[in-house]
Parts: structure tokens; C-alpha cells; sequence
């Protein structure tokens, strides 16, 4: 059974394990530290995680990744952009198809947004797919929009309005 919930102390030694795994890595945001310490998963249970409707996805009682949306500011306070990511292991199983479309109703019944986008890496055809399932749409592509550990990535932005 896959739920979404707050994170707590009891993820800690899990979000240190996978987020210092290259794979998993790899396409996510340079804003996450490398390597990832005790320290970085204290702030984020502590404090990172309080940043918008940020949730731990869990399956079968074992933490696996996580899945928000942060709310823009000022003029954007209406749109949130998602993100999500996923421990190895558990790849190609839904599950990151799962969370975001309940972290998608929490966003509906929980907050004003009307808008969500999320920007993805080109290369990155799984995240692509997630979001496609969640009925998200492609709106464009920004050519190296990107800078991350010494190389230009494109990137695909995709948005659902919800309300």
C-alpha cells in the first residue's frame, strides 16, 4: 500500500542512503546537497520539509522518496511547482504516478493553487511519463536551461490547472 505522509526522524538514515545515490541523483536539483549528510536530513525533516505540502511517499510501511509542490511567490502564488523522487529499488513499480496524483487531490483539498508545473531534464523520459500520467501537459522546451555538474541539460516544462 503506497500513502504519502509528513517526514519524521525515522527517515533520516533512508534519505542519507538515496540521496547519496548517483542514479537517483542524477536529474534532481544541485539545491540538494552532495554529498548528503546527517546534518542536510536534519534540516530537511526539521525545516526543508515545512516549505510548501512536501510529503515522504511510503510503501508498505518503508520510505521510499518524496513528492511535493512549493508555492510560487507574490504574482505566482497561485501556480506550485512539483517534484518528486524515488529510491531505486522501487522504480517502475507506478509509485511515483501514484504519489504525485495523491499529492495532487491534498493540493486541490488543502490549498488555493490552481496551477502545477514541473520542469524536467531532457533524458529523463520516466519523470516525463509520471507527469503524463497525472495529466500533465508538455507546454515547451527551454534549451540549455540548465547547468549541473559541468553540463547544459534541456529542459521540458510541463503544467495541469486543477481548479
Amino acid at each position: 500500500m503506497l500513502l504519502i505522509r509528513n517526514f519524521s526522524h525515522q527517515d533520516k538514515s533512508h534519505l542519507i542512503r538515496y540521496l547519496n545515490t548517483p542514479n537517483v541523483t542524477r536529474f534532481l536539483s544541485s539545491r540538494i546537497p552532495s554529498p548528503y549528510t546527517d546534518d542536510d536530513a536534519t534540516w530537511w525533516i526539521e525545516q526543508g520539509s515545512k516549505n510548501g505540502i512536501i510529503r515522504a511517499i511510503e510503501v508498505d510501511g518503508e520510505f521510499v522518496g518524496c513528492v511535493g509542490a512549493e508555492p510560487g511567490k507574490f504574482e505566482y502564488a497561485y501556480s506550485a511547482e512539483v517534484g518528486y523522487w524515488l529510491a531505486e529499488p522501487f522504480w517502475g513499480k507506478g509509485y511515483a504516478s501514484k504519489a504525485l496524483a495523491l499529492l495532487i487531490d491534498e493540493v486541490q483539498n488543502t490549498s488555493e493553487i490552481v496551477r502545477l508545473h514541473a520542469s524536467v531534464f531532457a533524458g529523463n523520459q520516466a519523470s516525463c511519463k509520471v507527469l503524463e500520467n497525472c495529466g500533465f501537459i508538455s507546454e515547451g522546451k527551454f534549451k540549455k536551461a540548465v547547468y549541473k555538474q559541468g553540463e547544459f541539460y534541456n529542459t521540458h516544462l510541463y503544467a495541469k490547472v486543477i481548479r
